[in-house]
């Protein structure tokens, strides 16, 4: 089932539907999930998979697959030999900044490879948003840019606009940025 030709997107598809039937609710996030919203402008290197699950479940649900558990560099991850993409699974809960993220609240995509269950393209703006601002990196920005950009029709600007101002973090220059070059006024 998984190739060295399965796509970024074919793998979360399967690994995520995979999960979900055996009750492990895994919600995909971080640089993979800006790959999906940015029609692969961006290259994830791994798939994080948000979970509560524990090592032994994810293992007993991802071995059938092929994936096998190394734990390098961390102990949630797991290695297939027919991909480049490795899996990783930091733990829940979900979180924009201090705004959490319950998993009913994010995507659950159909695709012709089962069900993805993946943040929304809100969430992975915040997601980047929250990395640029707290660490003044210009990648996670460029992310949050390459996906509200893809993803224009799809981001709930009001949502963000509030997150924004709860979380603080209107007035630093990452997110001044973000806005300008979004074309967008400033949230208050």
């Amino acid at each position: 089932m998984i190739t060295e030709t399965t796509t970024l997107t074919e793998l979360a598809a399967i690994v995520s539907d995979v999960l979900e039937r055996e009750g492990i609710v895994a919600t995909l996030s971080g640089g993979a999930a800006v790959s999906i919203y940015s029609d692969n402008r961006y290259v994830s290197e791994d798939l994080d998979f948000v979970t509560v699950a524990l090592v032994k479940e994810l293992r007993m649900a991802l071995e059938p697959l092929g994936f096998k558990h190394t734990g390098t560099p961390r102990l949630s991850v797991f290695e297939h030999p027919e991909t480049r993409w490795y899996l990783e699974f930091p733990p829940a809960p979900l979180s924009f900044g201090g705004t959490y993220v319950d998993p009913s609240q994010c995507a659950l995509v159909n695709t012709a490879l089962g069900k993805l269950r993946i943040i929304t393209p809100t969430q992975s703006v915040m997601d980047r948003l929250i990395a640029a601002a707290a660490w003044n990196e210009v990648q996670s920005l460029e992310q949050a840019l390459l996906v509200a950009e893809h993803q224009r029709d799809n981001i709930e600007w009001g949502e963000l606009d509030r997150w924004v101002t709860r979380e603080g973090i209107s007035g630093d220059k990452e997110i001044v940025m973000f806005y300008k070059k979004m074309g967008r006024p400033l949230p208050v």
